[in-house]
């Protein structure tokens, strides 16, 4: 970067006296003399709240820097509308006790929530979140109003999250152009081109799921007929079972254990959610010419599955072949893709602007340790949506 050391010392001496970083002792000595020591997050650094808004959970974590989970809770819920009122209730319930758990001295510095939905990120208001049954919703307001004024409150659509994670520690690391596809009952896309995130002029940009494909196909809660999650849906996979007599499957994991058992209804409407599966990734891939593809939530879920379907019709559609394959596969942080997005986004203003965390009174010394330069969790252990306390 061109800084001396003298100004390094500096940025360090100030992030640390803000509780951001710590100096650590290297693991190894690479020769003789004393070492150099190296800088990471501070073990006892201030922390977001992260919350998960899906439509049959909701999950609140808290996280630190470098995405390291301190404390999280996810909980189960019957697929079904519900007031974003009796959300924030629960949601508040979950969040005092995730921030009881992390101590009494704990800095909150913000708030990231993930929904499914149309996010004007401006103000976090919520558009419209069809598979949820909310309309103009002021989200953020009511989130403030649940925790307290003391902590802002940063909304985003739960594919933007998702993507925000996956390329910052997941299956987009190193990739300037990714898209990640996630979602339960429906389907969006968050897409980094070039490095950076797109918006869209309100911040609705990723709206995949409601690009029509079937303009004959079926009805959408959007109000729209034959969008893509029409046919890629969880109703449209369970559909797909119910339309042959006897096979009728009571959710998506009843439909996946007959696919594994080799059940020949369950590989059929595989295939059929793969062909779709494909057909709209392709698209994808021809208009943002992606380096990497990743499938979160239900897809990741069904991809095994899927697969074979997906990259046939990606194989027979795409135009851009020239350039290299596209690397196709499921998200590396599992379930928690969305809510580490959230933190990521909660994080933000601080990572732009590490001053707006004030300096500490009396910053209480604390003894080099050795340690890794980033502690973070890796892949591996994301994988399948498992999270560390």
């Amino acid at each position: 970067m061109g800084v001396n050391r003298t100004t390094v010392g500096s940025l360090v001496t100030d992030l640390a006296a803000r509780g951001l970083v710590e100096e650590r002792l290297p693991t190894d000595n690479p020769g003789p003399g004393r070492p150099s020591p190296v800088v990471g997050p501070h073990a006892d650094g201030p922390v977001v709240l992260a919350a998960d808004i899906g439509t049959d959970s909701l999950a609140v974590a808290v996280v630190g820097l470098g995405g390291a989970i301190v404390v999280s809770h996810r909980v189960s819920r019957p697929r079904g509308f519900r007031s974003a009122q009796d959300e924030m209730a629960q949601l508040g319930r979950l969040a005092r006790g995730c921030m009881a758990e992390t101590g009494a001295g704990q800095q909150f510095i913000a708030a990231g929530i993930s929904i499914p939905g149309l996010v004007r990120r401006a103000d976090g208001f919520v558009r419209l979140a069809p598979n949820l049954g909310w309309h103009d919703v002021p989200l953020a307001d009511l989130v403030s109003q649940a925790l307290g004024p003391d902590v802002p409150v940063l909304v985003g659509n739960d594919a933007d999250l998702a993507a925000r994670a996956e390329h910052t520690r997941g299956a987009g690391i190193g990739q300037a152009d990714f898209i990640c596809l996630w979602g339960q009952a429906g389907i969006g896309a968050g897409i980094i081109a070039g490095g950076r995130q797109l918006a869209g002029r309100a911040g609705y940009a990723g709206e995949v799921g409601h690009m029509t494909v079937n303009p004959d196909g079926w009805p959408c809660r959007c109000g729209s007929r034959g969008c893509w999650e029409t046919e890629v849906g969880e109703e449209a996979l369970l559909r797909g079972g119910g339309e042959t007599p006897g096979h009728e499957w009571a959710g998506v994991d009843a439909l996946i254990q007959s696919a594994a058992e080799g059940a020949p209804v369950a590989r059929a409407t595989m295939d059929r959610a793969g062909r779709w599966l494909g057909i709209g990734i392709a698209g994808l891939i021809d208009i943002f010419n992606p380096g990497a593809l990743a499938l979160g939530g239900l897809y990741a879920r069904l991809y095994p599955y899927v697969r074979p379907a997906i990259l046939a019709e990606v194989a027979r559609r795409t135009v851009g072949t020239s350039q290299g394959p596209v690397d196709i596969g499921p998200v590396f942080l599992g379930d928690d893709a969305a809510l580490l997005g959230a933190a990521e986004l909660a994080l933000a203003p601080v990572i732009a602007n590490p001053t707006v965390v004030p300096r500490r009174e009396a910053p209480q010394p604390r003894p080099l340790r050795a340690g890794n330069e980033v502690e973070r969790h890796t892949a591996a252990q994301h994988q399948g949506g498992e999270t560390a306390a």
